[in-house]
């Protein structure tokens, strides 16, 4: 029990952060229950897929910087699709495009050597013209069945926060044991080595991207569902999902972290915000200390990675 614990304190001292933020929220709020709570996992539901998907990459050794248009043409392809033939249909076409645009993202990395931060830099604009391409303003419909899949509860408890976990968990619990998850690991660890030991390194690359392109997908399948339209200009997930994920235990150089401790993250990140907001904080001032505590969580994560790979 106490290795299990030394091995996860992390993660649990983020979720003792968390509990007792929601209690500074209740002190704050006496009405904040139940409704409150509810609305908490609504609005870090796209946060938590955009920080799933980046923290995959940043395991691997590399970066995304496209998430966020990414899923601006996810959500814009599902509100078009969906208002033009069935539900089922647009989600399954707007989840391959997810994955079809991670992939491009990790097969040019990994084709023209060029580093990550340049080439999803360059996607990033790619993608963003791309949803502007596919609705200029903000529009399309999205299914009644998906707009109520996240709102309410379901077994006691929220059904954003219900459908964050399951599918997160589906997608990478298999994969976290698997021969693609060790080489996920091993390459953000040592990527030389990972390929002297027989890894397919360049493949592995690409597949993270890929994954990191299907949460993508999620994230703005969800986004459209919260708003019931499809929102072509990239949302503030980059930084907010750097930050998270980096806030979550996940090492800079790669090689290190999982999804728990991000996800947890991103919940501490918005209930700060709803503490600000219930402060009644000046919206521009809100905006300024969360930019505040999201620089702060990067610089921080790579001063260690920096002081990890000195001592080394």
């Amino acid at each position: 029990m106490s290795a299990w614990v030394r091995k996860n304190a992390w993660v649990l001292g983020l979720l003792v952060i968390l509990v007792l933020l929601m209690g500074l929220t209740k002190a704050i709020q006496p009405s904040f229950g139940a409704g409150g709570i509810e609305s908490l996992a609504r609005a870090a539901l796209p946060f938590a897929f955009a920080t799933a998907g980046m923290a995959i990459v940043i395991i691997v050794g590399g970066i995304d910087l496209s998430v966020a248009s990414m899923m601006a043409v996810c959500a814009v392809t599902a509100a078009v699709l969906m208002e033009r033939m069935g539900g089922v249909p647009a989600l399954l076409i707007a989840l391959g495009v997810g994955i079809a645009m991670g992939a491009i993202n990790g097969a040019l990395i990994v084709l023209t050597r060029v580093p990550d931060i340049v080439v999803t830099l360059a996607m990033l604009f790619v993608w963003e013209g791309t949803a502007l391409l596919i609705l200029e303003t903000p529009g399309g419909a999205t299914a009644d069945w998906l707009r109520e899949g996240i709102r309410g509860f379901a077994f006691g408890l929220p059904k954003a926060f219900l459908v964050t976990v399951v599918l997160i968990a589906l997608v990478w619990l298999p994969i976290r044991r698997s021969k693609l998850g060790l080489s996920i690991y091993a390459t953000g660890s040592d990527e030389l080595a990972a390929f002297r030991s027989g890894v397919a390194t360049g493949r592995t690359r690409i597949l993270a991207y890929a994954l990191c392109g299907l949460f993508c997908a999620m994230g703005g399948l969800s986004l459209a569902a919260l708003t019931g339209i499809g929102e072509p200009v990239p949302g503030p997930y980059l930084l907010a999902s750097v930050a998270a994920a980096v806030l979550g235990g996940v090492v800079l150089g790669g090689g290190k972290g999982g999804l728990l401790g991000p996800i947890v993250a991103v919940f501490i990140l918005r209930i700060i915000r709803t503490i600000l907001t219930l402060m009644a904080v000046d919206p521009n001032v809100t905006t300024i200390v969360e930019g505040t505590i999201m620089v702060g969580v990067v610089i921080f994560g790579a001063l260690v990675t920096t002081r990890g790979r000195r001592t080394a």
